[in-house]
């Protein structure tokens, strides 16, 4: 099924009509020889019309296949529809697969789809040749999007260009100059409605043509000089460098109405003089070389072209050549199968960064579509179609536009125009105008009150096959509106961003405007939690006691509690840390109670507190145990004033010191601060460092009291705990509200090194009463994210999958990964949201 392109080569060459004279009286047979000869001389016009007068004559079923192929290699596509269901209603043992096709596709152009769909199922269910089911599947999908494509979404006009231009054969591959005031195209020298090819007629050959544009419309079309349009060829396909300055072109030689050969020219001139024409060097061979168009590619100027050389896709592919320069061009290049199809690609065009171009084996709605597809430096987007604002049901293409994007042309054998014989046989020159949409974005920058943001920075990202591009970033440090130009049909990103806050993203795209449209958005940054002060650290001496305040004993008992391991825990990591450092262990009573029972108790205490750090890996013979009873009171310090006012630093806490106190609460506050464990070095380093809040008093978890309880408190109960990087810290209610609570909120790697990555998961559960779901997480561009976007129940257990790629990184880095949830923070109507952090040390390869 490779007549489409050759027809519209046929058509394009103006529907040559070769005018037989009828013979009288004629038989059958005669008819047919006539037709068949006819048709060997490619002179499909005559053919058909000996064909069906031999039909009138006698109905002879074996012609009808032939009559309706010429109907469609003709564009009669009413005709050829007509012939062929006569001929497949007849054919019960379906032998004719192949007009099966044929028969899908001519009603798919009819606008019959639903006929058409089902014509070309069957089709299918028959052949085997896989290229065709191919072809066949894609006219599937086309008719299926003709039925619900909108009919001019964009708001083109577009209108034929007038009978100065289009005669009744046919005008195409236009090409308007850069100010636009003058058009090239291609028509049959001879201006007669039919063209006599007896031998006689020497002027039937197609030229190249100017017309000049005038507030009427365009004037008068001028043939070119033979240093474009040389005697004994067709000079067609014309198109221009950007400047106007070289023209490009095609000289074919044909046989009949077949070319047999086909190369491209180029002309030196401009403003309408033209010096002779010279073949390009690099780009003709043995193929046919068709439809050049001038582009640019990795920042050098190409050729696009269009060839039947061996190795393409389909029928006809689009090809592409680098200039090297003095005339001459690279060896071509296939665009590749995304671009080229099983079918024949047609009549390429290169504006801005974009190719239009035409195809009968992609999914359109009609022959030949026009479709466009953007290059992104390094490889070409799926093509797209345009759509109804330029396509029919029958052949559009020849797709140009003005320098500014916004006037153009293209020719079409759609209904309307001025045909020859059928309705849609010719092709004619449209032009069109775009409406001129604009779109544009203002974006407003906010806290979480809803007051503005001063020295925020707004980006927005071109997303160009799902992956950002170069962002365009403003920051004001006065005032919080951002204004961004948009450009139409792209799809965008748009994040903000200020020191001390959250970011946020939202994303949108220009696809598809109908009309021009503001885009409005608002952002509300939430704060992030002030970080935690750098840690304090203690210096310790030999021989100065420390108070474990956190080891603790049930009245008369000596067990270790388990509110007591994270003391005894510091305590071994110093031992592990310092190994040749030896202590002392002593624990120490209140006056109250036998001097012999509370030294026997402290002695027991000292030892149990040891017996758990043996346990634990540390040497026996590194710890000595003592207990003193009531024999060492305490000293206050600083740390014991500051929480008992009472007190003053420098105060030994004796029996007749506690004694004299005024209150009962007093004594037994002083009591309490006699009842301790210590330790201090007594061999080893003469200094340790340890952070101050190591040892410090834990909340108490109990609710009994004992012994070493302060007078009138009571423990909490086990609580929810939220941290300082989650927005729900300091929220006071967290009923109806999910809680994430993580294993660890800040990850260490290590030491990583560049160009390395790392897999590691953020485990949490849901603390709270109500399903969580996670809407977004975000970090550097180092960082890959994964995680589920299903409710994590009340109690269940969630993860975020984290991929780390060192490959850009030049330093030791800490990373932040932000995390926002669909639910809402309680009384801001903002997302609930969480930071977890992970720090890596690089290391060069």
């Amino acid at each position: 099924m490779r007549n489409t392109w050759l027809v519209l080569t046929i058509m394009a060459m103006g529907a040559v009509v070769a005018s037989a004279q009828p013979i009288s009286k004629s038989s059958y047979e005669t008819m047919v020889a006539t037709a068949e000869q006819l048709v060997a001389n490619q002179d499909y016009y005559n053919a058909l019309d000996w064909y069906e007068k031999a039909y009138d004559e006698q109905e002879e079923a074996s012609i009808i296949p032939i009559i309706a192929n010429l109907n469609y290699k003709l564009r009669d596509y009413v005709k050829a529809e007509r012939w062929l269901d006569r001929l497949l209603r007849r054919d019960k043992n379906k032998e004719y697969i192949q007009e099966r096709f044929l028969y899908g596709r001519v009603l798919k152009m009819n606008e019959k789809y639903d006929d058409a769909i089902v014509a070309l199922q069957d089709f299918i269910s028959l052949t085997s040749d896989a290229r065709l089911k191919e072809l066949a599947q894609n006219e599937i999908t086309g008719a299926e999007m003709a039925q619900v494509m909108p009919s001019n979404p964009q708001g083109v006009k577009l209108e034929n260009a007038g009978r100065n231009v289009n005669s009744p054969t046919s005008e195409y591959s236009p090409v308007l100059t850069p100010d636009g005031s003058t058009m090239y195209f291609a028509a049959l020298a001879d201006t007669k409605e039919v063209t006599v090819i007896d031998g006689k007629n020497e002027n039937y050959h197609a030229h190249i043509y100017s017309a000049a544009k005038s507030d009427k419309g365009w004037e008068k079309p001028a043939e070119l000089d033979e240093s474009i349009n040389r005697p004994g060829f067709h000079s067609v396909n014309s198109c221009l460098s950007p400047d106007g300055r070289r023209m490009y072109f095609n000289r074919i030689e044909m046989t009949g109405n077949i070319p047999t050969s086909s190369k491209i020219y180029m002309s030196e001139g401009g403003n309408g003089s033209w010096n002779s024409a010279n073949e390009v060097q690099g780009v003709n061979g043995d193929y046919l070389a068709l439809h050049p168009a001038v582009g640019e590619l990795f920042g050098k100027e190409v050729l696009f072209f269009v060839s039947d050389m061996p190795g393409g896709h389909g029928g006809l592919d689009i090809y592409y050549a680098t200039y090297k320069g003095d005339g001459v061009y690279a060896d071509p290049i296939n665009l590749g199968p995304k671009v080229n199809s099983v079918g024949d690609e047609y009549s390429p065009y290169y504006h801005d960064g974009t190719l239009y171009f035409s195809s009968d084996g992609h999914p359109g709605i009609g022959g030949f579509d026009i479709f466009y597809s953007v290059w992104d430096g390094s490889s070409w987007s799926e093509p797209k179609n345009m759509g109804k604002s330029y396509n029919t049901s029958v052949d559009d293409i020849y797709f140009r536009l003005d320098p500014e994007g916004y006037k153009g042309v293209l020719t079409s054998n759609r209904e309307g125009g001025r045909s020859l014989k059928s309705k849609t046989c010719c092709d004619d020159i449209y032009t069109f105008e775009i409406a001129r949409l604009f779109a544009d974005l203002v974006v407003g920058v906010f806290d979480d009150s809803k007051k503005p943001i001063l020295g925020a920075t707004v980006s927005l990202v071109e997303m160009v096959n799902n992956a950002p591009g170069t962002p365009d970033g403003k920051t004001m440090d006065k005032g919080n509106r951002f204004d961004f130009g948009l450009e139409l049909e792209k799809p965008y990103k748009v994040v903000a961003t200020k020191e001390g806050y959250y970011p946020d993203s939202t994303t949108f795209n220009t696809v598809g405007l109908t009309a021009s449209k503001t885009f409005e958005h608002r952002f509300f940054l939430k704060p992030k939690p002030v970080p935690p002060p750098e840690p304090e650290l203690d210096t310790i001496s030999v021989d100065q006691p420390i108070v474990l305040e956190n080891i603790l004993y049930d009245f008369d008992k000596d067990v270790i509690k388990p509110e007591a391991e994270p003391d005894l825990e510091v305590v071994r990591g110093l031992m592990e840390q310092y190994p040749d450092m030896r202590i002392e262990l002593s624990s120490h009573t209140d006056y109250r109670g036998d001097d012999a029972y509370n030294q026997r108790l402290s002695q027991a205490r000292a030892e149990s507190a040891r017996r758990w750090l043996v346990r634990n890996g540390i040497a026996r013979d590194r710890i000595e145990a003592k207990g003193y009873g009531e024999t060492v009171p305490q000293t206050v310090n600083e740390r014991i004033a500051s929480l008992n006012p009472f007190l003053k630093v420098g105060d030994v806490l004796t029996q007749k010191f506690i004694d004299a106190l005024p209150t009962e609460e007093e004594r037994e506050a002083a009591n309490y601060v006699n009842r301790r464990t210590e330790f201090k070095i007594i061999a080893g380093p003469t200094t340790i460092t340890i952070k101050r809040t190591s040892l410090r008093k834990k909340p108490e978890t109990k609710t009994q009291k004992s012994r070493n309880s302060l007078p009138g408190t009571s423990a909490r109960q086990d609580t929810v705990s939220v941290s300082k990087m989650s927005s729900l810290y300091g929220v006071k209610d967290l009923k109806g509200v999910p809680v994430m609570q993580f294993e660890k909120r800040v990850i260490d790697l290590g030491k990583v090194k560049r160009g390395e990555k790392r897999e590691f998961d953020f485990e949490f559960t849901n603390r709270g009463d109500t399903p969580l779901v996670i809407a977004i997480v975000t970090a550097c561009e180092c960082t890959t994210t994964d995680y589920s976007k299903d409710a994590v129940a009340p109690g269940a257990k969630g993860k975020i999958h984290i991929t780390f790629d060192s490959t850009e990184k030049e330093e030791s880095e800490t990373i932040d990964v932000d995390i926002m949830l669909d639910n809402e923070t309680p009384g801001t109507g903002a997302p609930i949201r969480e930071l977890v952090q992970y720090k890596f040390d690089l290391l060069e390869k």
